[in-house]
């Protein structure tokens, strides 16, 4: 959520920023809360201003009881009765005005940074650079669920049966490299000065509504039923939850968290499920970094950030490469966004393993988080990014490890989560 003075003193700045998003049906949106805005302050004032009036009356009557003229002591309290009329109805229209304005302050898009090239979606997002050399060997790699079936590793058909499509079984060797990768991901965060958390994995709708757009709310998240709670579809969401309604300390700061989670997300609309293979599920386990820092601060760890998820896939020797994201492909909330994409040697192109996203403010006001200044409480930045997320992290290290009699080579800082193994190989 942006802050209203940007609509009250530079509406054609929100304006111009919808449109770079290709999000014209909102342009309209900006003019009704300028409107309701006006409209909000003068019945604030209004407000205001009849308490100051009642509370000026009120001190007269003492001084009238005191001079025995108890007829005008009446008169005025009649008068302060029909304040308290006033001043509770100008309260409820204020209250129902500021509603309406946050509903509406929600639909407006962050502003992006100047730096996010200008585009419709993703196809038009821009590579940004490339680590790793990629490589295709000269046998052919099968496709990751054939492979993972040969080494007893994937079982899509019991789940199936268990759980419906866009669920899976992973078995033995396969199951445990899929650990393993977490595992070290984990240890990865910890040494890098991130702080480890393990957090809920239900939050309830104040906190869903606090940390994305209602559009990725409805395309996402399972509602339990009956409940007020959603399954997480990332960690992030209950880690930036964690501190809402918070006033962080300055010497606190920055807040640098890592977490595990599993995480359940719909995966509807265009994209669909898939049938065989792994990579788009409704149920994945992901280790994410989150940061919570000062405005000025959030573009320097954004940039750290990201370039932890490249150095954690290359100990892996994975070839990966960064896509700045374009404006018409950013969520709602974010500043500035980039996938990290690993090489499949099967596909001979990059697929997404991760993302990071600079959000400004917008979470921390939607929530109220702050920092106490010397010219009074400040909202901070969040920040987020995928460490890694598997199974798509999983196939990556499948397709570069595969070798040509059937096996997959583990990588040597994989090795001691996998007991000293050094190769998963048809039993």
């Amino acid at each position: 959520m942006i802050d209203i003075n940007l609509i009250r003193e530079n509406k054609n700045l929100v304006k111009e920023n919808i449109k770079k998003k290709y999000q014209d049906h909102k342009l309209g949106l900006v003019d009704e809360i300028y409107d309701l805005d006006i409209k909000y302050r003068d019945i604030k004032q209004k407000g205001d201003n009849l308490r100051a009036l009642k509370n000026s009356k009120s001190s007269e009557i003492g001084a009238l009881i005191r001079d025995k003229k108890i007829d005008e002591a009446n008169k005025v309290k009649e008068e302060i009765s029909k304040y308290n009329d006033e001043i509770n109805d100008l309260g409820k229209e204020e209250e129902s005005l500021a509603l309406t304005i946050k509903e509406k302050m929600m639909m407006i898009p962050n502003i992006i940074d100047d730096s996010v090239p200008i585009g419709h979606d993703d196809s038009e997002n821009v590579e940004i650079e490339r680590f790793g050399e990629p490589v295709v060997p000269d046998y052919e790699i099968p496709y990751h669920a054939d492979i993972c079936e040969y080494l007893g590793g994937l079982d899509k058909e019991s789940s199936g049966r268990t759980s419906g499509n866009g669920f899976y079984y992973l078995m033995g060797d396969i199951a445990r490299l899929h650990s393993a990768m977490i595992s070290y991901a984990r240890d990865f965060m910890i040494d890098k000065g991130f702080k480890y958390c393990l957090p809920p994995f239900m939050i309830r709708s104040d906190v869903v509504t606090g940390v994305m757009s209602f559009e990725e709310m409805d395309a996402m998240m399972y509602k339990i039923e009956g409940e007020d709670l959603y399954l997480i579809g990332t960690s992030e969401h209950s880690m930036i939850g964690k501190f809402k309604d918070q006033i962080v300390k300055e010497e606190e700061l920055p807040i640098t968290l890592t977490s595990y989670s599993p995480c359940f997300r719909k995966e509807g609309g265009a994209h669909g499920l898939e049938e065989r293979g792994l990579y788009r599920v409704h149920q994945f386990e992901k280790q994410e970094m989150v940061v919570i820092c000062k405005p000025e601060d959030a573009m320097d760890w954004y940039n750290k950030m990201w370039s932890y998820s490249v150095e954690f896939f290359r100990s892996l020797d994975i070839p990966v490469r960064t896509l700045e994201c374009c404006s018409g492909d950013l969520a709602d909330l974010k500043v500035k966004s980039c996938d990290v994409e690993a090489w499949s040697p099967r596909q001979q192109k990059y697929f997404e393993v991760g993302s990071c996203s600079t959000l400004g403010d917008a979470q921390a006001r939607r929530l109220g988080i702050r920092m106490k200044t010397e010219k009074g409480n400040k909202f901070l930045a969040t920040l987020n990014n995928t460490v890694v997320a598997s199974p798509r992290g999983l196939i990556a290290l499948i397709e570069n490890n595969y070798q040509e009699d059937g096996s997959i080579k583990i990588p040597k800082v994989l090795q001691p989560y996998m007991g000293g193994k050094e190769k998963i190989e048809k039993k």
